[in-house]
C-alpha cells in the first residue's frame, strides 16, 4: 500500500524512479543520455522552481521568503493585526484575507465573537483588504476558491493552510510570522528538504480522499519521515484524481508534519480554475527530466481501503475491515493509550460500544476544509440515499465548505437526500475541527470527515469530568455507517450508488457579501473595538542573567498545542491575551498558572524596583545560593520567570497563543527533548521566549525546581553553542548544559528585544 524509500531517489521523465545509490547516476545517464549531480537534479523539484521565485536572500540555502498573500480566521487576525499596528503598520503591502469560521457562534461570550468580526471589517477597510463575513466559507476554501494560483506562495495564520493541489506552495504559521510579512520583513529557514509522494493506481470505488491522507499519516507521522520538509505529490497515479480529490488528500499534509506541500499540476487542475472562473491562474507545474527527491513516499493507491484513526492522534490509523475484525483488541489499545492521553483523569471506554459483535458510533460529522468539498458531500448524499439514519442516538451533520459549494449541492438535489435521512446540513463553520459545536454526550464516539481528533477536539472538558472522543474518516464511510444507523462500515461494502456531479461555481454570493478593498486602504476609517479587544501587555528585554522556575513538567511522548492552550471554549478570549492566559494548560496541567503568576510577582517587583526577594520568598532562598558563586548577580542585572519542560511540544494549530499566553504569564522559555514543528518553536522565538532543547534522558531538574542562567543575553549575542545552566539543589548549584539550535541573527535579535513587537517598535 506504502512505501518509503530509506534513502532519496532521481524521478526521471516526471514517471519513473531511480533509488539512489552509487550506480544510480549511470543508471540515470543511461536513461536521459544526460550528465547530472545530484545538486544539480534537486533544482529540478517543482518545490524548489517556487521557493527560488519567492526567495529574495540571494542564497537557497538561506531562504528569505516573501509571500504573494496572506490569510487568517478570525481567532488569529485580531492579534496579528494589533500586534502589526504596535510596530507601526499604515496598510496592508499584499493581498490579506480576513476570514471569520472559527468564531462564528455569536452566542458563546454575548457579542464578544461579533466584535471581533467588526473589528476585521474595520480593519480591512483601513489597512485595504479583504473580509468574508461569518458562515459565508471556511478559511482554506475560499483560498482555494479566490486565492490560489499556480507558482504563488500563500501564508496563512492556521496550520492547514495548504493548496498545493491547486499549484500554490502554501504555509501554516503562527500569528507573528504574517505581521513580518505585513512589515515587509521576510520568512526566513533553510532550504527544506523535498520528499516525493510517487502515486500509482487508481483508488477503488468507495475509498476517498481522507483515507489516502490517513494512509500517508499512520505511515510517516511518528518516524519523523517528512517532518519540516516539502511533500511533492507525483507520478502517474495522480492524474486519477480529481481536483477535489487531491484537495482532500493535501489538506491533511499538515498533520504529517511537514512544512508544505506542491503537487504536478495537469488537465484536471486547469478545469477547477476554469469552472471558478480564474483560467489566468492555471500553472502547468511538473518536475523537471531529471528531479532528485531526500526521501520517496510510493502509494499504489488501488491498494488503499477505507481507514479509521482512532482517538487521539491521526497518526493511529487502522483499516475499518481491521478494526471490525479485531475490535476488542484494538478498542483496549485505543483505551490504554487513553491513559497517557488523558492522564487518566476520566474513565474512558469503548468496549461498551460493541452490541453483539459490531461497533456502533454515536455521531457523524462531515465538515471544514478537510470534508466539506463538493465531492465528499455528493457521494455521502449518494450512498445515503433512501436511507434513514434513525431515531435513536445516533446523529449526523454535515457542514459545506462555502456557500457557493452549500448552493450547488442544493440545485443538484444532494443536500436534499441528506436532510431526507434525518441529517442536519449546517452553514459554513470550522467548530467541528477545534471543539465548537456538536460536542458528542459523555462518552460518545464521534466519526469525523474533519483534520484533527486530539483529546477535547470534539468539545468536551476534560477538567469538568466529561470525555467523548474522535475518529477520523472519509465522508464516504461516514456515509455508509450513517445508513446502517451508527454500525461502522466502510463504504467499500455498500453497493454501487455514487454517481458523478458536475460542478458549477456561482460567485454571486461572495460579489453581494464579501468587502474587497482591492488593495486599497482608507486612513480615514476608525477600527472597531469590542470591550474584549485588549492590546499586548509590555513586554521587557531579555535580562544578563536569569532565574527560571519550572512550573510544568510533561512526559506525553508528543504536546499538542490544544494542550498549551484549549480550543473550543476559549475561542471567545482570543482577543484578550491576559483573559485567554487563564486557560493556559488547563487541560493538561491546572496548576500551571497560579504557578507561573505566582513567580511572575518577583520580576513584576523586579520592573518596579522593588526587591524580587521580598515578593516572591522562594526567589530570595533561591538567589542566596546563586550568590555564593555569582556574587554580582542582583535585580539590576537579573530577571525571573517560569519555564515548562515538554518531551515534544507543540504538535497540530499554528495558533501562536500557544506560546504567547506562557509569555504573559511570565514565561520565558520552554525546554524540550525536540519541537514538534517549526512553526511552535518559531512563535516561541517571536514571543521572546527561548527555545531550549536538552538531550533525551534523566532530566538534572524536576516540576518546581529553579533553574539558574548566568550571562544568558550573552550567551544569544554570542552565538553560544551551548548554554551554561545550573539547578538549585539541596543549597547548591548542580551543572547542566542546554542548546538553543539554529537562530538567525533576526531570531536573536527578537529573543533580545523580548519579543517581535519591541524588535519592530515605533516609538
Amino acid at each position: 500500500m506504502i512505501n518509503l524509500y530509506e534513502g532519496g531517489a532521481y524521478l526521471v521523465g516526471g514517471s519513473e524512479l531511480v533509488a539512489d545509490s552509487a550506480e544510480a547516476v549511470a543508471a540515470v545517464k543511461s536513461k536521459t543520455g544526460k550528465d547530472i549531480t545530484k545538486e544539480e537534479a534537486k533544482k529540478n523539484t517543482i518545490a524548489y522552481s517556487i521557493l527560488e521565485a519567492h526567495n529574495t536572500s540571494g542564497n537557497m540555502d538561506k531562504l528569505k521568503i516573501k509571500f504573494d498573500k496572506l490569510t487568517s480566521h478570525d481567532i488569529t487576525f485580531v492579534g496579528i493585526i494589533q500586534t502589526a499596528r504596535a510596530s507601526g503598520l499604515k496598510k496592508f503591502p499584499i493581498p490579506y484575507v480576513l476570514t471569520n469560521c472559527h468564531n462564528s457562534l455569536c452566542a458563546v461570550g454575548g457579542t464578544i465573537n461579533e466584535d471581533d468580526h467588526m473589528f476585521g471589517l474595520s480593519c480591512a477597510k483601513k489597512y485595504g483588504g479583504v473580509y468574508v463575513p461569518p458562515h459565508q466559507a471556511v478559511i482554506h476554501q475560499f483560498a482555494r476558491e479566490m486565492l490560489a494560483g499556480g507558482g504563488r506562495m500563500i501564508l496563512g495564520s492556521d496550520s492547514h493552510t495548504r493548496y498545493g493541489a491547486l499549484g500554490t506552495m502554501a504555509m501554516g504559521e503562527g500569528g507573528p510570522e504574517l505581521v513580518k510579512q505585513l512589515l515587509n520583513q521576510t520568512y526566513d529557514i533553510n532550504m527544506p528538504g523535498v520528499v516525493a509522494v510517487y502515486m500509482t493506481g487508481e483508488p477503488v470505488r468507495g475509498v476517498g480522499p481522507q483515507d489516502v491522507a490517513l494512509a500517508i499519516i499512520g505511515a510517516v507521522f511518528k518516524n519523523g519521515y517528512v517532518k519540516n520538509k516539502v511533500m511533492e505529490f507525483v507520478g502517474p497515479g495522480v492524474k486519477n484524481l480529481s481536483a477535489d480529490f487531491r484537495i482532500g488528500v493535501d489538506v491533511m499534509t499538515t498533520e504529517t508534519t511537514c512544512l508544505s506541500s506542491i503537487w504536478a499540476t495537469d488537465e484536471k487542475i486547469k478545469e477547477f480554475y476554469d469552472i471558478h472562473k480564474r483560467p489566468e491562474d492555471y500553472k502547468e507545474l511538473n518536475p523537471g527530466d531529471v528531479a532528485y527527491y531526500d526521501g520517496v513516499i510510493e502509494i499504489d493507491l488501488s491498494k488503499i481501503k477505507p481507514m479509521i484513526a482512532m482517538p487521539f492522534h491521526p497518526s493511529n490509523a487502522y483499516t475499518i475491515e481491521e478494526v471490525n475484525a479485531n475490535l476488542e483488541d484494538i478498542l483496549h489499545e485505543t483505551e490504554k493509550r487513553a491513559l497517557v492521553s488523558l492522564d487518566g483523569a476520566v474513565d474512558y471506554k469503548l468496549t461498551d460500544k460493541i452490541k453483539n459483535g459490531k461497533f456502533y458510533v454515536d455521531q457523524g460529522i462531515i465538515a471544514g476544509c478537510a470534508g466539506g468539498g463538493f465531492e465528499n458531500i455528493c457521494a455521502a448524499a449518494d450512498i445515503l440515499n433512501g436511507a434513514s439514519i434513525g431515531p435513536d442516538e445516533f446523529t449526523l451533520s454535515v457542514y459545506p465548505a462555502s456557500m457557493p459549494v452549500y448552493m450547488e449541492l442544493i440545485r443538484n438535489g444532494c443536500a436534499a437526500k441528506i436532510m431526507e435521512t434525518g441529517a442536519i446540513m449546517k452553514t459554513a463553520f470550522c467548530g467541528p475541527c477545534f471543539g465548537a459545536g456538536d460536542t458528542p454526550s459523555n462518552n460518545g464516539f464521534s466519526i469525523r470527515h474533519s483534520t484533527r481528533n486530539f483529546p477535547n477536539r470534539e468539545g468536551s472538558k476534560l477538567q469538568s469530568g466529561q470525555i467523548s472522543s474522535v475518529a477520523l474518516m472519509d465522508a464516504r464511510s461516514i456515509a455508509a455507517t450513517a445508513a446502517n444507523k451508527g454500525f461502522l462500515t466502510p463504504a467499500t461494502e455498500v453497493p454501487e450508488k455514487i454517481g458523478q456531479y458536475k460542478y458549477s461555481f456561482d460567485d454571486t454570493i461572495y460579489k453581494n457579501r464579501v468587502f474587497d478593498s482591492k488593495g486599497l486602504a482608507d486612513d480615514s476609517v476608525e477600527i472597531k473595538f469590542g470591550p474584549n479587544i485588549k492590546d499586548w501587555p509590555a513586554m521587557v528585554a531579555l535580562p544578563e542573567n536569569m532565574l527560571l522556575k519550572v512550573v510544568s513538567e510533561i512526559h506525553d511522548p508528543v504536546t499538542t498545542t490544544d494542550e498549551l492552550i484549549p480550543s473550543g471554549e476559549t475561542s471567545s478570549y482570543r482577543s484578550n491575551p491576559l483573559g485567554l492566559a487563564e486557560f493556559a494548560l488547563s487541560r493538561k496541567d491546572p496548576e500551571y498558572v497560579g504557578r507561573a503568576k505566582a513567580i511572575q510577582k518577583a520580576q513584576k517587583a523586579i520592573e518596579a524596583g522593588e526587591c524580587a526577594g521580598k515578593a516572591v520568598p522562594e526567589v530570595a532562598e533561591a538567589m542566596e545560593v546563586v550568590k555564593k558563586t555569582f556574587a554580582d548577580v542582583d535585580h539590576n542585572n537579573l530577571g525571573v520567570g517560569s519555564t515548562i519542560f515538554a518531551v515534544k511540544p507543540g504538535d497540530g494549530s499554528a495558533r501562536e497563543q500557544a506560546a504567547s499566553c506562557q509569555k504573559v504569564l511570565g514565561g520565558w522559555a520552554n525546554i524540550a527533548n525536540e519541537y514538534a514543528t517549526k512553526r511552535y518553536r518559531s512563535n516561541l522565538i517571536n514571543w521572546g521566549m527561548l527555545p531550549f532543547i536538552i538531550p533525551e534522558g534523566e532530566l538534572p531538574f524536576k516540576n518546581l525546581d529553579f533553574i539558574f542562567l548566568p550571562g544568558i543575553k550573552k550567551a544569544v549575542e554570542e552565538k553560544a553553542s551551548e548554554i551554561k545552566a545550573y539547578v538549585i539543589k539541596d543549597g547548591g548549584l548542580k551543572e547542566f548544559t542546554m542548546t538553543l539550535g539554529e537562530l538567525t541573527d533576526e531570531e536573536r535579535q527578537i529573543i533580545l528585544k523580548g519579543c517581535l513587537i519591541n524588535y519592530n517598535r515605533v516609538d
